[in-house]
């Protein structure tokens, strides 16, 4: 959709529409996450020409606009790669189809221009630990880091990590995000809920030498690996308010911190993962030091599953915020409605309207996010358009 186009959409009388309870608790965030590993969202395969990357881009841009959402969340660093010149990794292969090729374009320039011209927010989503979604060095490109490092990298899972507690490659991590944050007026800076990796069975995280060498002050393996998340978290903080002061740094980790059978102050929930334990992040802890300026937990269960319901768990991190300063941002699971695999619940368009509905009597939460933009497009059985009819009447930015 063209931009005028755009612009005259929003005009419509709807957007003169009462002012809901969420407006008056000042601008929430409408954000859709644009995900680029593996092409699951943009671009959509590899080898477009620079043109044909960003026309696609652009109609992303624009469906935010035309769904009156005020944020894209784009992925700029999902393998240990860039969308973005960068001084210390290569092109993303996601771009191009080959690692390090350049794709005659600079995809987050364009984005974070284009973004605001329409008045939306830019987060940079990067993947901090990622390497390589398989476990072959010989297939990066000579000058990785990853293979001028080897001692740095961690194969599990059938993926490449790098080690998080070596203190050079939690370095090396945040230096190759700010340098993002150095070149472009970013809104945010955007982690994920990859910290260390999720468990596989029979597999181990080989980072007994790390430990040996770095873990001496901690009680147990967990406990330091805990710390060294905690250390990335708090470093990249820091030195993001250095960079650029008004750049946010938010993060959007697994929904469950721990389930209240384990901890008593964790939720109601019986989840199979709980990122204090499973994970090593202490999701619940960087919000009460403020450590970060949103957390966006993805809550991509129905309202009354029974091991994680929906809820359950609003009420839940919306004390966890309580006091903090730390905005609360919900991540929706947009992908799952009308999927045949999903519950009954997800059948239904209007389950992701009622989560807003719900969302709405808990103060700390300040808007929602949802996954991911080719389902904003396809809004397969229009339950986007369910909460954009019920809640996005007005123009987010108003």
């Amino acid at each position: 959709m063209a931009a005028a186009s755009v612009a005259a959409g929003l005009a419509m009388a709807g957007d003169a529409a009462a002012v809901p309870q969420s407006r008056r608790r000042g601008r929430e965030l409408r954000g859709m996450w644009v995900a680029t590993v593996v092409n699951i969202d943009w671009p959509s395969k590899p080898g477009l020409t620079a043109a044909e990357q960003r026309t696609e881009l652009i109609a992303y841009l624009d469906e935010a606009v035309r769904r009156r959402l005020n944020a894209v969340v784009l992925q700029v660093r999902p393998t240990a790669d860039a969308f973005w010149p960068s001084r210390f990794e290569p092109w993303s292969e996601w771009l191009t189809g080959t690692q390090g090729k350049d794709p005659g374009w600079d995809p987050l320039g364009t984005a974070v221009r284009e973004a605001h011209r329409r008045g939306l927010e830019l987060h940079a989503w990067f993947n901090p630990f990622r390497i390589a979604m398989h476990t072959d060095p010989a297939r990066l490109i000579p000058s990785h880091p990853a293979r001028l490092h080897p001692d740095w990298v961690v194969p599990y899972g059938g993926k490449l990590y790098y080690n998080p507690g070596l203190p050079e490659v939690r370095r090396f991590m945040q230096d190759s995000m700010l340098d993002a944050v150095r070149r472009y007026p970013l809104d945010a800076v955007h982690w994920d809920d990859y910290f260390y990796p999720y468990p596989v069975a029979g597999q181990v995280f080989d980072d007994e030498a790390a430990f040996a060498r770095y873990g001496g002050g901690f009680p147990d393996r967990a406990s330091w690996r805990r710390d060294n998340i905690d250390r990335m978290v708090r470093e990249m903080g820091v030195r993001i308010k250095k960079v650029r002061r008004r750049t946010q740094f938010g993060i959007s980790p697994f929904g469950v911190w721990r389930n209240a059978v384990t901890d008593p102050t964790g939720s109601d929930t019986r989840a199979g993962v709980q990122t204090y334990d499973d994970l090593y992040a202490d999701t619940r802890g960087w919000v009460k030091k403020g450590w970060i300026d949103y957390i966006c937990p993805q809550l991509y269960w129905n309202i009354g599953l029974p091991a994680a319901d929906y809820a359950k768990l609003v009420p839940w991190w919306d004390d966890v915020a309580r006091g903090t300063g730390v905005k609360l941002y919900v991540g929706e699971a947009l992908y799952k409605a009308g999927d045949p695999a999903q519950p009954a619940a997800w059948q239904d368009p209007a389950e992701l309207s009622r989560h807003l509905t719900f969302a709405k009597d808990y103060p700390r939460v300040r808007g929602h996010v949802f996954y991911s933009a080719k389902h904003v497009v396809a809004d397969r059985i229009g339950a986007m358009q369910r909460v954009v009819d019920d809640h996005y009447t007005y123009r987010a930015d108003v």
